[in-house]
């Protein structure tokens, strides 16, 4: 995938698509950190560097697509959250993914 997050013009936009393996016990370890998570995953989705952020439902890991210009920035990101600093998160893993624009963000709308 060749497409950069900066070429508007592009269908697709690579962006990271990060597993954050939860730690077996994380549903109860989270609680004291959970409030800081959350505000701090509005923040960057609010900015612009969290595109889509999600659990599943089993407490397994979490997923987010994250814009970034490399790997190792798009997992210093994570790395800077409450649940990977306090054990949360025992495992990242990240893969570039291709991001379908909409019309309007490739420029399309009205071609």
């Amino acid at each position: 995938m060749s497409e950069s997050p900066s070429s508007p013009d592009q269908p697709l936009e690579t962006v990271w698509f990060i597993e954050a393996t939860y730690a077996p016990d994380a549903a109860e370890t989270r609680v004291p950190f959970r409030a800081r998570h959350l505000a701090r995953a509005r923040a960057l989705k609010a900015a612009g560097v969290i595109v889509e952020v999600g659990a599943f439902t089993d407490v397994s890991a979490s997923i987010l697509l994250i814009r970034a210009a490399s790997e190792a920035e798009a997992l210093e990101v994570c790395r800077g959250d409450v649940y990977m600093q306090h054990g949360v998160w025992v495992e990242l893993r990240a893969r570039p993914f291709g991001r379908v624009r909409s019309l309007e963000e490739a420029g399309l709308a009205g071609s």
